[in-house]
């Protein structure tokens, strides 16, 4: 008995590579149509006025508002990311201009107080250069309070700095007070102005001598009482008085400014003249001051030289 015979003997080939079957081969005829019917399209879409070009734009008119649809509801979608991104760059540019609006502001509130130290620190190195004076440079940072009936201040400027009490303390107007007492990074300086305060003083070209004691008002700019030891001697209104000295420059150099004077009048029972002086320093605005200290002394901080270096 014989074998039955594949009908599909021939027309059929073995995938050896994947071990299994292909399904049959097609004709060499239809490969050769479709290649010639790709080349008649390819022919035909080359002409604008061809058929191709009328079924495109009917395709066209169908799809296309489907198409715009799909992106106008995806886009919002597509959007977020770079929306994300966007956000966080504004966010970064507003929070830097804020910083930099910040910093004009400051600049601007705080260039009157800049400028003003500055010719504060101009005035203090001529003071050093007209007097012949060494300064120790300190900022009041404190004022004493008015329940303990003294009028002292606070400076940033202590033993470190080369100062110790008995010192004289000046501004760029004129005669502060002197230093009281002292710690390692702060002094107390009791103003001229204090009634406990006394400072023998030389009044205009006459260079007659008197002792000024203060009232203790700052609110009429701390007017001092000047006592002369010459009772015969009337100072004219406008006489500049200066500081007497003290023996060794302690409490008080020499020639520092304290004031003009006001007015004169005589007691009753007495034969002394009395003068009223007005201070060049404003005790209510005291900012930066030099305390006077002998040349080589050593500090924590730039000295103003009486040539006008700092060392």
């Amino acid at each position: 008995m014989t074998a039955p015979t594949n009908p599909y003997r021939g027309r059929e080939r073995r995938w050896r590579g994947a071990g299994r079957l292909d399904g049959p081969t097609p004709s060499r005829a239809l490969l050769v149509a479709l290649l010639l019917a790709c080349a008649c399209l390819i022919t035909l879409d080359q002409q604008t006025d061809g058929p191709v070009e009328a079924g495109r734009e009917v395709v066209g008119e169908a799809v296309g508002p489907l198409q715009s649809g799909a992106a106008g509801l995806v886009r919002p979608f597509t959007a977020v990311p770079e929306w994300l991104r966007t956000q966080s760059s504004l966010r970064e540019d507003v929070a830097a201009l804020e910083a930099e609006n910040s910093r004009l502001r400051q600049e601007a509130a705080t260039s009157g107080l800049d400028r003003n130290r500055l010719a504060e620190l101009d005035g203090l190195t001529r003071a050093a250069q007209d007097g012949g004076f060494t300064l120790v440079p300190a900022r009041v940072v404190a004022m004493g309070p008015m329940q303990s009936f003294s009028r002292t201040v606070t400076i940033d400027a202590g033993e470190r700095a080369g100062v110790t009490p008995d010192m004289t303390v000046i501004d760029n107007d004129g005669l502060v007070g002197r230093v009281l007492r002292t710690t390692r990074t702060t002094a107390t300086v009791l103003l001229v102005m204090d009634p406990e305060s006394v400072v023998g003083g030389r009044v205009g070209e006459s260079m007659e001598i008197g002792f000024l004691r203060g009232r203790g008002a700052i609110e009429d700019g701390g007017r001092l009482t000047l006592d002369l030891v010459d009772g015969s001697v009337v100072p004219a209104e406008g006489d500049t008085v200066v500081t007497w000295g003290s023996d060794g420059g302690a409490p008080y150099v020499a020639g520092v400014p304290i004031g003009r004077v006001q007015q004169v009048w005589s007691s009753p029972r007495e034969t002394a003249k009395f003068a009223e002086i007005e201070p060049f320093v404003d005790f209510s605005s005291l900012d930066l001051v030099g305390v006077a200290v002998p040349s080589g002394t050593r500090s924590d901080r730039g000295v103003l030289e009486a040539d006008g270096s700092i060392r």
